[in-house]
């Protein structure tokens, strides 16, 4: 079995504790914050494990390296610590399943998109970003296989996780592609942060959708029109996994001309869109999920934003009718890149 590389000397060395003093949700001081994450590593309760949203953000914060939220998730299932009703990591687990049915294998010997567990987005992959470019994971009966399982550190449940993702992997490199393009950033997080952290071999380069994106703009830069929109970005937690190419967000915003409004919850200090935090269903967490959703989008509203730019497909849902209330518009980044190509998305006809 894969094994966490955590190393608890770092955390001795460590000086600042920043994976839990910075917490946006816990008030932890660096004496609390030390002894805490001690306790944890050494294999005892903590109340950091009864009380943590699994938002990510400590892996980020984290100035070490050393993979806090993991060993926490780690912890939380060996100690059954469950952040999430039994029945509904159950139900997920059992969503997950990767082996049914065999995926049509062909061979590529080029980059590939892989949609991994959202086949039926598929429409968002179209025009001239996207041409010539072979796309993987379209059958949505299917689309499993090509799922990269990290969801279920919000179910504390690594297990499943370090089961599934060889098998993963293995279907997607069976393709013989050259760069993986992840769709989603928490595909891109699991390849590159999760699984050097526990010691699961990638075969490929995994390739983050924004940075494909920008590329492929940088391209037909002479098509681009400046959209005008002010927008904001909903940062989703997995991103906290791949923090050296959130860049690629103002990157891409600079070059298509949108205006990138100025907010308090933005970048490290973003908040998490509360799904996770709903599906919790402990004392008070769906009034601190409201609460922090509105906080939020009450940030957007008062910088002026009239769009919100979400990767997220699961942050797109838990947000999108909320802030269309508001007037401000859900859209996907990739929809604002062919806009300002001069390409319509279907919802904008």
């Amino acid at each position: 079995m894969y094994t966490l590389k955590f190393d608890i000397e770092k955390c001795h060395n460590c000086q600042t504790q920043a994976c839990l003093t910075r917490c946006q949700h816990l008030d932890i001081d660096r004496e609390v914050a030390q002894r805490e994450i001690r306790k944890i590593a050494r294999g005892e309760d903590s109340f950091i494990l009864h009380d943590c949203l699994t938002c990510y953000a400590c892996e980020e914060y984290c100035t070490m390296g050393n993979h806090p939220f993991y060993l926490i998730v780690e912890q939380q299932e060996a100690l059954n610590i469950p952040p999430v009703p039994r029945p509904l990591i159950q139900r997920a687990v059992n969503l997950g399943v990767p082996f049914r049915g065999e995926p049509e294998i062909g061979e590529v010997h080029g980059p590939v998109l892989n949609m991994a567990a959202f086949s039926d987005l598929i429409g968002l992959i179209q025009g001239r970003l996207f041409e010539g470019l072979t796309v993987i994971s379209t059958d949505d009966r299917k689309m499993f296989h090509y799922f990269c399982q990290l969801m279920y550190l919000h179910y504390a449940r690594s297990s499943v996780i370090k089961e599934r993702l060889p098998g993963v992997i293995n279907t997607i490199n069976r393709h013989k592609p050259t760069e993986v393009i992840c769709f989603h950033d928490e595909c891109y997080g699991t390849y590159t942060s999760y699984c050097p952290a526990v010691g699961i071999d990638v075969p490929f380069t995994p390739i983050h959708f924004f940075e494909f994106l920008y590329r492929r703009l940088t391209e037909l830069k002479e098509a681009i029109r400046p959209v005008g929109f002010k927008v904001a970005y909903q940062r989703p937690c997995s991103s906290r996994l791949s923090p050296d190419k959130h860049h690629f967000v103002r990157d891409i915003f600079e070059l298509i001309g949108a205006r990138y409004v100025e907010r308090e919850y933005v970048d490290e200090n973003a908040l998490c869109c509360a799904g996770a935090i709903q599906g919790q269903r402990r004392e008070g967490s769906r009034k601190r999920a409201i609460e922090m959703q509105r906080k939020n989008i009450n940030d957007m509203k008062k910088a002026g934003a009239e769009v919100c730019i979400f990767n997220c497909p699961a942050c797109f849902q838990t947000l999108g009718s909320l802030l269309s209330a508001e007037d401000i518009k859900p859209m996907y980044m990739s929809d604002l890149c062919r806009l300002a190509i001069g390409e319509k998305p279907m919802e904008w006809r």
